[in-house]
């Protein structure tokens, strides 16, 4: 069985990456719209390039890695211009040249082996299964909860509604291709054949002696075992079943309020994906620059000017509970951290009050 990689070109001029194991099928579905997602709106759609992979993992990891770049990067992939791929590749950071052009060309300038791409591996990335899923909105929402922390494989076990649902696309919020490359099994057994470390996620036993872990212990033994791991999820309404938890290596539970237990789906995947999300080394939001704090001379004088305009205003009475007053204004104003263009800010909205005029 092959896997492939592929880039569509839509009606608007963009360009969709996907994966999949029928390529024919696949680009048919893109073409009459019955996948939700970002191509059914951007119709007629081009096939423009595929490479073919032994694995799945190898071809959902070239997905992933072209998604990433731009699209100068992608155009001189489709036009098979390795020079100019080469340069628009120089970058801190691109993924390494060696990595990328394996896509194609199958090796590198200098390089007698092939590589393969090699972002985080995918096979040590855990599944997200959902057993008998109703609402079509909630695999939705547990598809942007993965994407949330860095999960993008998603299967089915016999999903109430059939498959694809389009309820689902909209509440996806842009996690559309986890949706798209979604597979769909008739039962749990199958959905999880591959995998070596499941977890059943439920608030009871459900009269099963299983090992019982946290979402956190659970994380912490899928980074440190080999072989595919899967965190299995119920029916929203009555969540799994005493078969499919016998199904599992272990038991998931979360330590929750014993007198309401009630977690949604995307709730319940967020958990687990989060404490797994952990140990990945994700990156982390900009951290944006609140610049230096504001020294000790121009607070004195914001505080100066504070107690001129109260004085003035009659605030300090009786005149002798003035000292604590003051002391827990300055006790109000030194706590913020005020950097030098927000005292130099406030002072001139308090010149602003003690001196007003119309404009």
């Amino acid at each position: 069985m092959s896997f492939h990689a592929y880039i569509l070109r839509c009606a608007d001029g963009s360009y969709y990456t996907g994966h999949t194991d029928d390529l024919e099928t696949r680009l048919a579905q893109h073409q009459s719209g019955v996948l939700v997602g970002y191509t059914r709106d951007r119709r007629p759609i081009e096939l423009v390039w595929s490479a073919e992979f032994s694995t799945r993992a190898e071809a959902l990891a070239g997905e992933l890695q072209i998604k990433g770049w731009s699209r100068k990067k992608k155009e001189a992939l489709i036009a098979e211009n390795w020079e100019k791929l080469k340069k628009a590749s120089v970058s801190h950071a691109s993924p390494s040249l060696s990595d990328a052009l394996r896509l194609r060309s199958g090796r590198t300038e200098g390089d007698e082996t092939p590589n393969k791409i090699n972002p985080l591996q995918e096979s040590a990335k855990p599944l997200i299964v959902l057993v008998r899923p109703q609402l079509g909105e909630n695999i939705g929402k547990a598809a942007r909860a993965m994407l949330n922390f860095g999960l993008t494989e998603m299967r089915l076990v016999s999903p109430r509604d059939g498959w694809p649902n389009p309820d689902a696309g909209p509440s996806a919020a842009g996690a559309d291709f986890i949706l798209d490359q979604a597979e769909v099994f008739e039962t749990l057994a199958d959905a999880v054949a591959d995998c070596a470390h499941v977890y059943a996620t439920t608030v009871r036993k459900r009269g099963v002696t299983k090992p019982v872990v946290t979402p956190e212990e659970a994380a912490r033994e899928i980074h440190s075992v080999q072989g595919r791991s899967a965190f299995v999820f119920g029916p929203e309404r009555s969540g799994l079943e005493t078969e499919d938890v016998a199904l599992a290596r272990k038991i998931l539970t979360v330590p929750i309020n014993p007198e309401f237990g009630s977690l949604n789906l995307a709730q319940a995947v967020i958990l687990c994906a989060y404490e797994w999300s952990k140990q990945a080394a994700l990156e982390q939001p900009t951290v944006t620059d609140l610049g230096e704090p504001a020294p000790q001379a121009e607070l004195e004088g914001m505080i100066a000017q504070f107690e001129e305009l109260l004085e003035n205003a009659g605030y300090f009475f009786p005149p002798d509970r003035a000292p604590a007053t003051k002391r827990t204004l300055r006790n109000l104003l030194t706590k913020p951290g005020w950097n030098h263009l927000e005292v130099r800010t406030l002072r001139g909205v308090l010149s602003a009050l003690g001196n007003p005029r119309s404009r």
